[in-house]
C-alpha cells in the first residue's frame, strides 16, 4: 500500500473553444490530458511529451503553447482553443481547408498542432512571408513531409483571409 496522499485537486474555470467549463483537476494535470480526457477533445495529440514536437499545440489567449508541458491549472480564467474549435457551422476553417486542398497533411498526426501554430501567426500577421511562416512553424515537427505543402497551405490560407 502506498502511503502517499492522493493528488490535490482544484476547480479550474477556463473557456474552451468559446464555452466556459469548470472542472476539478489535479494540481499536476497537464493541459493535453485535461483536453483529451476531461473535455473529450482528442484532436490535440501527444507526441514527444516534452514540448519539443508541437503536435500538442493549442492556443491559450491566442498564443500557441505546447499543451504537453502546460499545467491545466495555469489556464484557470483563460481562453483555450483547440483544433476542434476551428471549424464553424460545419464549415472547415480556412487553414483546415488549405491543408486539405494543398495536401499539407500526410499521416495527419502533426496537423492539429501545425494548424494551431499557423493560426496564431495569422492572427498576429495576416500576410506573412514564407520565412515568417517557416519561423512560426519551426517548433512543429513533421516526419512525413518536407514542409513545402504545409507552408503552401498557410500561404493559401493567408491569401483567403485577405
Amino acid at each position: 500500500m502506498s502511503s502517499q496522499p492522493p493528488p490535490r485537486k482544484q476547480i479550474v474555470r477556463m473557456r474552451v473553444n468559446g464555452r466556459w467549463r469548470e472542472d476539478a483537476v489535479a494540481d499536476h494535470a497537464l493541459l493535453v490530458d485535461y483536453l483529451r480526457e476531461t473535455a473529450g477533445l482528442t484532436g490535440t495529440k501527444t507526441g514527444c511529451d516534452g514540448g519539443e514536437c508541437g503536435a500538442c499545440a493549442v492556443l491559450v489567449d491566442g498564443v500557441a503553447v505546447p499543451s504537453c508541458i502546460t499545467l491545466a491549472a495555469r489556464c484557470d480564467g483563460h481562453s483555450v482553443e483547440t483544433i476542434e474549435g476551428m471549424a464553424q457551422g460545419g464549415r472547415l476553417h480556412r487553414l483546415q481547408k488549405a491543408f486539405h486542398e494543398q495536401l499539407g497533411a500526410q499521416c495527419g498526426f502533426c496537423t492539429p498542432g501545425m494548424i494551431m501554430a499557423a493560426e496564431a501567426l495569422l492572427r498576429k500577421n495576416p500576410k506573412p512571408t514564407e520565412a515568417e511562416i517557416r519561423s512560426a512553424l519551426s517548433g512543429n515537427l513533421c516526419r512525413c513531409t518536407g514542409y513545402v505543402k504545409i507552408v503552401k497551405a498557410v500561404q493559401i490560407a493567408a491569401e483567403a483571409g485577405s
